[in-house]
C-alpha cells in the first residue's frame, strides 16, 4: 500500500490526483503545516527534507513531485498518465515538470518563503512584489508555447496536466488571473471536470 504525506493546497496535490487517476491503492497522511508538524522528529523520519509530497513504497520513501509521478506513471502504465514507450515524449514530459519545479514553483515560493533566499525585510519584500510579474511570465510562456493541446503533450492527459493544474491553483493568491491565460484556464475548467479530480479536491 503506498501511503501519500500531503498538506492541502500545496504542490502535493499532483501526485495525489496522479494516485487517483491511475487506480493503484493507496492511502493519504496529511501533515499539519499550521503547527509546523513537517519539522517534528516523526515527519522528517519520513521526510529529512520537511516537505511534501513525500511517498512511502515497498521499495522506500520518495520525494520531489517530479519523481513521484514519473513512478507512479511507471507503477500503473494501464493508466497511460505518460508517454513510456516513446522515449522524446517522455523526455517532454520530464522537461515540462523540471520547469514547473524549478521555475514555476519557486517563483511563487517568493511570495511565502522568501526566508528561504533572503534575511533582510527589504529583500523579501522586494521578492514579493515580484511573484505577480514571474508568474505571469511563466505562464505566458506555457500558454503561448509550452501547452501543445489538447493537454500539454498533445492529445493524452499525462501527469503534466496534473502537475500545470496544482500550480495554477495559486495564481488568484499570486494576483495573477488565470483568465489571462486562456488555453490554461481552459485546460483548468476541463480537468475539473473528471470525477477523479473532484475526488481529490473534496480533501482540499
Amino acid at each position: 500500500m503506498l501511503i501519500l504525506f500531503y498538506t492541502p493546497n500545496s504542490c502535493a496535490l499532483a501526485s495525489h490526483l496522479a494516485l487517483e487517476l491511475c487506480g493503484l491503492p493507496y492511502e493519504t497522511r496529511k501533515v499539519d503545516f499550521a503547527n509546523n508538524e513537517q519539522r517534528s522528529p516523526a515527519f522528517l523520519k519520513i521526510n529529512p527534507k520537511g516537505r511534501v509530497p513525500a511517498l512511502v513504497t515497498e521499495h522506500g520513501v520518495l520525494t520531489e513531485n517530479p519523481a513521484i509521478l514519473t513512478y507512479i506513471s511507471q507503477s500503473a502504465p494501464e493508466a497511460q498518465l505518460a508517454p513510456l514507450d516513446d522515449a522524446f515524449a517522455f523526455a517532454q514530459l520530464q522537461s515540462f515538470n523540471s520547469y514547473l519545479a524549478s521555475t514555476v514553483h519557486v517563483a511563487h515560493a517568493h511570495r511565502y518563503r522568501g526566508h528561504r533566499w533572503a534575511d533582510l525585510p527589504e529583500a523579501i519584500d522586494a521578492m514579493k512584489q515580484k511573484v505577480p510579474h514571474n508568474m505571469r511570465e511563466c505562464f505566458r510562456l506555457i500558454d503561448e508555447e509550452l501547452l501543445q493541446g489538447p493537454w500539454v503533450l498533445g492529445d493524452k492527459l499525462s501527469v503534466c496536466d496534473l502537475y500545470l493544474f496544482t500550480i495554477g491553483r495559486w495564481l488568484p493568491g499570486d494576483e495573477v488571473d488565470i483568465k489571462e491565460f486562456p488555453r490554461v484556464a481552459d485546460h483548468a475548467a476541463r480537468l475539473q471536470q473528471i470525477p477523479a479530480v473532484q475526488r481529490v479536491l473534496e480533501t482540499q
